[in-house]
Protein backbone atom coordinates (compact mmCIF):
# COMPACT_ATOMS: atom_id res chain seq x y z
CA UNK A 1 0.00 0.00 0.00
CA UNK A 2 1.27 3.44 -0.90
CA UNK A 3 2.47 5.60 2.03
CA UNK A 4 0.53 8.56 0.60
CA UNK A 5 -2.70 6.60 0.97
CA UNK A 6 -1.82 5.80 4.59
CA UNK A 7 -1.14 9.49 5.30
CA UNK A 8 -4.49 10.45 3.76
CA UNK A 9 -6.22 7.85 5.94
CA UNK A 10 -4.56 9.32 9.03
CA UNK A 11 -5.70 12.81 8.03
CA UNK A 12 -9.23 11.51 7.49
CA UNK A 13 -9.21 9.90 10.93
CA UNK A 14 -7.94 13.07 12.61
CA UNK A 15 -10.52 15.31 10.95
CA UNK A 16 -13.48 13.12 11.93
CA UNK A 17 -14.99 11.53 15.03
CA UNK A 18 -14.00 8.06 13.85
CA UNK A 19 -11.95 6.15 16.44
CA UNK A 20 -10.62 3.41 14.14
CA UNK A 21 -10.42 2.60 10.44
CA UNK A 22 -9.30 -0.54 8.61
CA UNK A 23 -8.67 -0.77 4.87
CA UNK A 24 -7.91 -3.94 2.88
CA UNK A 25 -6.53 -3.97 -0.66
CA UNK A 26 -5.96 -7.47 -1.90
CA UNK A 27 -3.60 -9.17 0.56
CA UNK A 28 -2.52 -5.91 2.23
CA UNK A 29 -4.40 -4.42 5.17
CA UNK A 30 -3.95 -1.31 7.31
CA UNK A 31 -5.67 -0.57 10.63
CA UNK A 32 -5.35 2.91 12.15
CA UNK A 33 -6.83 3.80 15.52
CA UNK A 34 -6.67 6.70 17.91
CA UNK A 35 -4.43 5.58 20.77
CA UNK A 36 -5.38 8.38 23.18
CA UNK A 37 -8.99 7.24 23.61
CA UNK A 38 -8.07 3.56 23.88
CA UNK A 39 -5.36 4.15 26.51
CA UNK A 40 -7.46 6.41 28.74
CA UNK A 41 -10.38 4.02 29.18
CA UNK A 42 -8.48 1.20 30.98
CA UNK A 43 -6.75 3.69 33.25
CA UNK A 44 -10.08 5.18 34.34
CA UNK A 45 -11.56 1.69 34.82
CA UNK A 46 -8.58 0.52 36.86
CA UNK A 47 -8.74 3.32 39.44
CA UNK A 48 -12.44 2.92 40.26
CA UNK A 49 -12.39 -0.72 41.50
CA UNK A 50 -9.21 -0.24 43.53
CA UNK A 51 -10.68 2.64 45.56
CA UNK A 52 -14.14 1.49 46.56
CA UNK A 53 -15.25 -1.76 44.95
CA UNK A 54 -13.13 -4.41 46.75
CA UNK A 55 -14.46 -3.64 50.24
CA UNK A 56 -18.17 -4.21 49.46
CA UNK A 57 -17.39 -7.29 47.38
CA UNK A 58 -15.27 -8.84 50.11
CA UNK A 59 -17.84 -7.96 52.78
CA UNK A 60 -20.56 -9.72 50.79
CA UNK A 61 -18.48 -12.86 50.20
CA UNK A 62 -18.90 -14.49 53.65
CA UNK A 63 -22.68 -13.95 53.48
CA UNK A 64 -22.91 -15.58 50.05
CA UNK A 65 -20.52 -18.44 50.88
CA UNK A 66 -23.01 -20.72 52.72
CA UNK A 67 -25.31 -20.83 49.68
CA UNK A 68 -22.40 -21.77 47.43
CA UNK A 69 -21.23 -24.55 49.81
CA UNK A 70 -24.05 -26.80 48.68
CA UNK A 71 -22.47 -26.96 45.20
CA UNK A 72 -18.83 -26.67 46.24
CA UNK A 73 -16.75 -29.56 47.52
CA UNK A 74 -14.32 -27.20 49.30
CA UNK A 75 -15.41 -24.93 52.14
CA UNK A 76 -13.63 -21.61 52.40
CA UNK A 77 -13.12 -20.05 55.80
CA UNK A 78 -11.72 -16.65 56.60
CA UNK A 79 -11.70 -13.59 54.36
CA UNK A 80 -11.48 -14.27 50.65
CA UNK A 81 -9.67 -11.84 48.37
CA UNK A 82 -11.43 -12.02 45.01
CA UNK A 83 -10.36 -10.95 41.56
CA UNK A 84 -11.75 -7.52 40.61
CA UNK A 85 -11.31 -8.29 36.90
CA UNK A 86 -10.70 -10.92 34.25
CA UNK A 87 -7.05 -11.51 33.40
CA UNK A 88 -3.95 -13.59 34.13
CA UNK A 89 -2.89 -13.98 37.78
CA UNK A 90 0.77 -13.78 38.75
CA UNK A 91 2.10 -14.47 42.25
CA UNK A 92 5.41 -12.60 41.67
CA UNK A 93 6.44 -9.38 39.91
CA UNK A 94 8.69 -11.36 37.53
CA UNK A 95 9.52 -15.02 36.91
CA UNK A 96 12.84 -14.73 38.76
CA UNK A 97 11.40 -12.85 41.77
CA UNK A 98 9.99 -14.47 44.92
CA UNK A 99 6.18 -14.53 45.28
CA UNK A 100 4.43 -11.59 46.95
CA UNK A 101 2.91 -13.88 49.61
CA UNK A 102 3.24 -17.47 50.79
CA UNK A 103 0.90 -19.64 52.86
CA UNK A 104 1.43 -18.86 56.54
CA UNK A 105 2.72 -15.34 55.92
CA UNK A 106 1.19 -12.44 57.88
CA UNK A 107 -0.25 -9.65 55.68
CA UNK A 108 -1.65 -6.22 56.45
CA UNK A 109 -4.38 -4.29 54.66
CA UNK A 110 -2.87 -2.86 51.47
CA UNK A 111 -0.08 -5.45 51.09
CA UNK A 112 0.24 -6.68 47.49
CA UNK A 113 -0.74 -10.34 47.22
CA UNK A 114 -0.48 -10.71 43.44
CA UNK A 115 -0.82 -9.11 40.03
CA UNK A 116 -3.51 -9.52 37.40
CA UNK A 117 -2.55 -8.72 33.83
CA UNK A 118 -5.53 -7.40 31.90
CA UNK A 119 -5.32 -5.72 28.49
CA UNK A 120 -1.49 -5.56 28.71
CA UNK A 121 -1.70 -3.66 32.02
CA UNK A 122 -0.40 -5.02 35.31
CA UNK A 123 -2.87 -4.43 38.17
CA UNK A 124 -1.70 -4.99 41.74
CA UNK A 125 -4.13 -6.90 43.94
CA UNK A 126 -3.97 -5.84 47.58
CA UNK A 127 -5.08 -7.56 50.77
CA UNK A 128 -8.32 -6.08 52.06
CA UNK A 129 -7.95 -7.70 55.51
CA UNK A 130 -5.07 -8.22 57.92
CA UNK A 131 -4.18 -11.74 58.99
CA UNK A 132 -2.34 -14.87 57.94
CA UNK A 133 -2.52 -16.26 54.41
CA UNK A 134 -4.32 -19.58 54.76
CA UNK A 135 -4.50 -20.62 51.10
CA UNK A 136 -3.53 -19.38 47.67
CA UNK A 137 -6.39 -20.52 45.45
CA UNK A 138 -5.27 -19.12 42.06
CA UNK A 139 -2.50 -20.75 40.05
CA UNK A 140 0.45 -18.61 38.94
CA UNK A 141 0.26 -17.71 35.26
CA UNK A 142 -3.29 -19.01 34.81
CA UNK A 143 -6.39 -17.04 33.75
CA UNK A 144 -8.80 -15.85 36.44
CA UNK A 145 -12.40 -14.72 36.17
CA UNK A 146 -14.12 -11.72 37.73
CA UNK A 147 -14.98 -12.40 41.39
CA UNK A 148 -12.87 -15.59 41.46
CA UNK A 149 -11.29 -16.38 44.87
CA UNK A 150 -7.54 -15.73 44.79
CA UNK A 151 -6.35 -15.93 48.42
CA UNK A 152 -7.91 -16.64 51.82
CA UNK A 153 -6.76 -14.69 54.87
CA UNK A 154 -7.62 -15.73 58.45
Amino acid sequence: MDIRKVKKLIELLESSDIAEIEIKEGEEAVRISRASKVVQQPIQYQSAPMVSAPAPIAAAAPVAAPAADADSSRKVRGNVVKSPMVGTFYRAPSPSSPPFVEVGQHVKVGDVIGIIEAMKMMNQIEADHSGVVEAILATDGEPVEFDQALVTIV
